[in-house]
């Protein structure tokens, strides 16, 4: 899928505010992703990228109502970042199947935007702070996960941020995840990458429970 296709995915249709919220499309993620790991690894981004909605929306000092908008956004988008990657893994199809499927069921243009921008591959430049934070955000909870996993308690609440920059340099671990993703997500961001991963650890252990960690 070349720059100009994925630019074409992003302007078309209409900006139409879907009505719908978390509950919407944990259903959508659970509809196209049987995978257990995968719906985990929705549920961890989520978390992280709401923790950046979270202080997003207190440096903008939101009223109520505008924060629960922020909070439903960053939420949704999260989930539904891969939720077509089961059924469509080619750089051919992911994230472009889902986001035309997501256009078609009104899903707001500001969510789907970020879903293209996840993909580098894509030519969908990331430019708002949720675009930035859900990239910034989905390599890395893969990568703390993973990290978790390998404790012998499998518990995030072992994880630290000098073990996390340790495995990082260990390019047998972990292999799928992107490490220049990483480090670029947090420069994007415009924070410290261990700051950010630390920031990304205290939001995970904080609903370890969620993800089974």
């Amino acid at each position: 899928m070349n720059k100009l296709v994925g630019k074409k995915f992003m302007e078309s249709g209409t900006a139409s505010a879907a009505k719908y919220g978390r509950e919407q499309a944990w259903q959508l993620l659970a509809e196209w992703t049987e995978s257990e790991s995968l719906r985990k690894h929705a549920r961890a981004v989520e978390i992280c990228v709401s923790a950046c909605g979270v202080a997003e929306a207190d440096r903008l000092r939101l009223d109520s109502e505008e924060r629960e908008k922020l909070l439903e956004l960053y939420a949704t988008t999260a989930l539904l970042h891969d939720f077509d990657y089961e059924r469509h893994p080619t750089l051919d199809e992911h994230p472009f199947v889902g986001v035309r499927e997501l256009e078609r069921l009104g899903w707001p243009t500001e969510l789907r935007t970020a879903i293209l921008g996840h993909a580098q591959y894509s030519g969908v430049p990331r430019v708002t702070h949720v675009d930035k934070a859900l990239f910034a955000c989905d390599e890395l909870a893969g990568f703390l996960t993973a990290c978790a996993l390998v404790k012998p308690t499998k518990a995030i609440a072992e994880v630290e941020v000098a073990g996390v920059r340790k495995k990082m340099k260990d390019k047998a671990f972990a292999r799928g995840v992107n490490r220049e993703d990483v480090i670029q997500g947090a420069a994007e961001l415009g924070v410290d990458l261990d700051a950010h991963i630390g920031f990304c650890l205290e939001a995970m252990k904080k609903r370890a429970g969620e993800i089974g960690l």
